[in-house]
């Protein structure tokens, strides 16, 4: 359309404007990522001028005319409102992802989350019914034709873990250190005491099963009938229809789920659990482009000690990636996790592209209002593209709190780093004197600021 407009249509629109069609678009707008100042990348690097970034913050004009080549730019509904009350420098960079479950399924919740600054919603299928996944899709569908919201929707496929519920209530569960456990093959309804329903197959007495990651851990003692009687070795909290892993002589037993259903409509986003190498990406892929489903993205989750040895072709390979803290923490000491999850996140900045980090921070917000936010500021530190939420919203009772203070966490991070950034070029001296120098000085800077 550009090319038959007016010289004088043409013309460029002004820096912010760029700028702010890049960094409020999608949660991948890919080939652009998540931070077009974050990268090192000289393409995506686009930075308006000092007067005109300033101006925009203390100058309500000129917020104004900002908002105003939003709505024209077809932002979504927070987005613009976030640019009409801080200016472009005081929006939000680090994109939230919340995953839905039965603490936040209601239309009136969803609203309230995109709202709050939910940019993607995570459907985990692992939990809950085909049918209840598609009404949640066709409900953020619609939130977002009527509300005028962006939020996208990533489907989270199985992995080699088992369902398993709880004695049937839908708050967590408090497990003490040597109790017993039935755990049943059994259909019943309410809650019996001490059992545990899950589906299970191939499991015998010796096996050590570990729930949401290392929450609860428990050892197979003995085979009663086609149940097992389970004595728990690591204490904690047993939420609804937890994530179930097993181990035998230290190696981790997979189980293959099948076919998964790709075909749903209205996904924007796969993130294909316990990637081993490139081939589950490629493979993905090719499938998907075989149907005409390319559009979809597809995320890999790193969870496994074998994606952190393929990992520079997985990452190479995908459209994104997310670390799974807590899956990795079950085959990785807890105390590499902080250097892995740096690690990754770097590499990820190299090659250009996106990362989530789902740290399951904000466990404590599952039933008490005991945040914890070091880990949030040291992800937004590293440059993370968007941070996760998975059982705080999903079954938490504090679902929008824990929202609101990842937010509220995330814009403080980036206002310091950016005061940060400021002092150190305002502590640089220039050395060049005549005008032809202090080009090349810049020029050097600036090269060195790219990472070039």
């Amino acid at each position: 359309m550009a090319a038959s407009a007016s010289p004088a249509a043409a013309a460029p629109p002004p820096p912010f404007a760029r700028a702010l069609s890049s960094s409020t678009s999608r949660l991948f707008a890919l080939p652009l990522p998540l931070h077009p100042t974050r990268h090192k990348s000289p393409r995506i690097a686009i930075r308006a001028p000092i007067a005109t970034r300033s101006s925009l913050i203390s100058d309500p004009a000129a917020a104004a005319a900002a908002a105003a080549a939003a709505a024209e730019l077809g932002f979504d509904a927070v987005s613009e409102a976030e640019l009409r009350e801080k200016g472009f420098m005081g929006m939000r960079k680090t994109k939230l992802v919340c995953t839905l479950g039965p603490a936040c399924g209601s239309a009136e919740a969803l609203e309230r989350l995109a709202r709050g600054g939910m940019g993607v919603a995570r459907l985990n299928m692992c939990h809950g019914s085909r049918d209840w996944h598609r009404g949640a899709i066709r409900a953020l569908k619609r939130l977002n034709r009527e509300k005028g919201f962006c939020v996208s929707v990533m489907m989270d496929t199985e992995g080699s873990q088992l369902l398993m519920a709880d004695h049937g209530g839908v708050s967590s569960l408090k497990i003490e250190d040597g109790s017993e456990w039935l755990f049943t093959t059994e259909k019943f309804e309410g809650s019996r005491p001490f059992t545990i329903q899950v589906n299970f197959e191939g499991i015998v007495v010796g096996d050590e099963l570990v729930i949401d990651g290392g929450m609860v851990t428990f050892e197979v003692v003995e085979k009663v009938g086609n149940d097992l009687r389970c004595k728990c070795t690591d204490s904690g909290l047993l939420l609804p229809r937890a994530k179930l892993s097993f181990w035998r002589d230290g190696v981790l037993v997979e189980r293959n789920f099948g076919s998964q259903p790709y075909r749903q409509r209205g996904i924007d986003f796969i993130a294909v659990s316990l990637v081993k190498d490139v081939d589950d990406i490629k493979h993905l892929k090719n499938y998907l482009a075989r149907r005409s489903l390319d559009s979809i993205k597809v995320i890999a989750k790193i969870e496994s000690l074998d994606s952190l040895k393929n990992l520079k072709e997985i990452v190479g390979a995908s459209d994104g990636v997310m670390v799974a803290r807590g899956d990795l923490g079950v085959q990785v000491p807890l105390e590499q996790i902080p250097a892995i999850q740096r690690e990754i996140t770097l590499l990820c900045r190299q090659l250009n592209k996106p990362v989530i980090v789902l740290l399951s921070f904000l466990n404590q917000w599952l039933n008490t209002l005991l945040p914890l936010v070091a880990d949030v500021s040291e992800a937004v530190r590293q440059y993370a593209d968007a941070l996760m939420l998975s059982a705080e919203s999903a079954v938490g009772a504090f679902a929008e709190k824990s929202l609101s203070v990842l937010r509220m966490a995330c814009g403080r991070m980036e206002l310091w780093n950016r005061e940060e950034n400021q002092q150190k070029l305002l502590s640089q001296h220039q050395l060049a004197v005549s005008l032809p120098d202090r080009i090349s000085e810049q020029i050097c800077i600036s090269a060195v600021e790219m990472g070039i």
